[in-house]
Formats: C-alpha cells, sequence, structure tokens
C-alpha cells in the first residue's frame, strides 16, 4: 500500500508496519533511485509514494504526472510522534480511495489534491 521515499524516518515505517500498513521501503529495497523511478515503481502494484519531498509536487504537478498518488509529510522533528499517529489514522480511516490524490499532511491540516490533467 505504501512506498517510502529514502527520506522518511525509519520509525515512522515501523510505525506503519506495526499498524500492520504494508510499507516497501525504498531505504530497504532499492537505494539512490531516482524520483522517477519511484514513480514507476509506485504503478505496479499501485502504492501511495510516502515522501519528505517536495520534488514530488513538481513531478506530479508541473510535470502533469498522473496515475499515482503521493503522500508528503510535513513536520519538525519534535513532531514526529504526533505526525506518525495522524498519519496511521488517516491511513486507517480516511484512504477509502486515494487514487490520483496529492496529500499533504502536517500537525495541523490535512490537504487533499486530486491530480487530474
Amino acid at each position: 500500500m505504501i512506498l517510502a521515499d529514502e527520506n522518511i524516518d525509519h520509525s515512522i515505517i515501523a510505525y506503519l508496519r506495526e499498524a500492520n500498513i504494508d510499507v516497501f521501503a525504498i531505504y530497504e529495497q532499492k537505494r539512490d533511485i531516482s524520483d522517477l523511478d519511484i514513480v514507476q515503481l509506485s504503478r505496479n502494484p499501485p502504492r501511495i509514494i510516502l515522501t519528505e519531498d517536495k520534488d514530488f509536487a513538481d513531478i506530479v504537478f508541473a510535470h502533469q504526472t498522473n496515475d499515482i498518488s503521493v503522500i508528503l509529510l510535513r513536520y519538525s522533528f519534535a513532531e514526529t510522534e504526533e505526525i506518525k499517529r495522524i498519519l496511521v489514522d488517516f491511513l486507517a480511516n480516511s484512504m477509502i480511495n486515494s487514487h490520483n490524490k496529492f496529500i499533504t499532511i502536517t500537525t495541523q491540516k490535512i490537504r487533499i489534491r486530486d491530480i487530474q490533467f
């Protein structure tokens, strides 16, 4: 379900797995691949890209990339425990249809944008 970019904190990946969320971690499986390779990898099987890298917004919106979903996490180190809980709660309760979405999650809000070009 989740394709975790290399920049995702290992404790977040562990927390997701403890919540029985399927996570493919780039750091563990395919280190140093490009963002475009991550996009391709997320398509088969379909997985939501989890990242802290704002470049994925450019890939999606500036390059009009369809058929992917991205969750962009924005938080400070001090908010790590809180962002973990928010993310797991969101994935467990709100992801009925996550296809073609760009989702930004902070400790203050969740913004969901459709990806349609």
